[in-house]
């Protein structure tokens, strides 16, 4: 494994992504914080629907962030400008009394109405800082050296595209002209995911599961990244094959020193590969510690819920499994309070209320 340092080389702060608009606003992603040290694997995990995907998506400006910022190796290569633009016609239909409060409409006094144009000002400069970094991002090229893998290996492969053009793309889009160059580093790539130069010639609907899937690994490795996105990259395979990719992801990141942001549900294997886990539930990042951490003291309820969940190999000992039901409505009293991501014990982090942390507290202690 890579020699870790104190300096995360990714950082996502405050981190939001939200779809459509009005009554019909969807927060797929809220407010979510966490940081990946170099040469580690980070575990993001939670049921279908939870926001995982998205955050990877994001992270890698797939989807422009709603607000929040990424920092790829201390430089911000995302920085979400819509909740910036939103802020803005919001003070002016404030200004042009427009806004309503209810039935009343919103009238601002000379003192406010001079507050709110500051405020546009200040608004307009965080959303020219915000194009200039996403701008220099791409030219500098740090966005290439975060590249992902996605999770359905038939959808994420061009049909009519050979194995050699899918997996050379990046280096053409980059302005590599030497065929023999390119030739030889898809030959590369192919022997080290397992694959031989035959298949080179060869288009996606020729290959089984685990093989497209390695391919897709061949494409995001050929750029030489420093940081691998992996969606969900073994839900979609067999048993068997899913320990064959996982092997492969780890030897990768030992041989070329990868950090990886490893994205599942299945917390098992998350619990084999990852050295720190980050659970979402709802948009929310709701537990965050180690691997060995996070299983020897689940603190919040949904983690204890879907740790109830992992069957077990021993039939004996699963017959008397019993699932813990998560209810946030039941398990929670936010009326009163916002939860915040709370530190625990140093290093394991939890969403809760103050009344919760000391609960927390007392548990842990015990």
């Amino acid at each position: 494994m890579s020699e870790k340092t104190n300096e995360p080389i990714l950082r996502v702060e405050h981190l939001c992504m939200y779809f459509g608009k009005g009554e019909g606003l969807k927060k797929a992603v809220d407010d979510v914080s966490f940081d990946i040290q170099k040469g580690e694997v980070f575990g993001l995990v939670g049921e279908s629907g939870c926001g995982k995907t998205t955050t990877g998506r994001t992270m890698i400006r797939l989807y422009d962030a709603t607000s929040g910022n990424v920092y790829f190796k201390g430089k911000r290569i995302v920085a979400g400008t819509l909740s910036y633009k939103n802020e803005i016609k919001e003070l002016k239909d404030k200004i042009a009394g427009k806004a309503k409060n209810g039935d009343q409409v919103i009238k601002l006094s000379e003192s406010e109405i001079q507050e709110a144009n500051k405020r546009i000002a200040e608004l307009r400069q965080m959303i020219k800082d915000a194009k200039h970094d996403h701008k220099d991002a791409r030219k500098n090229g740090n966005v290439t050296q975060i590249q992902m893998i996605y999770q359905d290996p038939v959808a994420s492969l061009d049909p009519r595209m050979t194995v050699k053009e899918i997996i050379a793309e990046g280096l053409r889009i980059q302005g590599v002209k030497d065929k023999e160059y390119i030739d030889q580093k898809v030959y590369e790539m192919l022997r080290t995911v397992g694959l031989v130069e035959e298949h080179a010639t060869r288009y996606p609907h020729e290959f089984s599961g685990g093989q497209r899937q390695r391919i897709g690994i061949a494409r995001s490795i050929i750029m030489n990244p420093e940081v691998i996105i992996a969606d969900e990259p073994i839900s979609a395979l067999d048993v068997s094959i899913r320990a064959q990719v996982i092997n492969l992801l780890n030897e990768l990141r030992e041989t070329m020193g990868l950090t990886i942001l490893f994205i599942a549900h299945d917390l098992s294997v998350v619990k084999y590969f990852s050295d720190r886990i980050g659970v979402m539930y709802f948009g929310n990042m709701v537990e965050m510690a180690t691997s060995d951490e996070l299983f020897a003291h689940p603190l919040h309820p949904y983690t204890r819920s879907l740790l109830s969940a992992i069957p077990l190999p021993d039939p004996e000992s699963e017959k008397g499994r019993v699932r813990i039901r998560y209810n946030p409505l039941t398990d929670h009293e936010y009326s009163t309070e916002t939860p915040e991501f709370r530190e625990i014990v140093p290093g394991h982090f939890v969403r809760c209320t103050s009344k919760e942390f000391e609960k927390y507290k007392a548990e842990y202690d015990k």
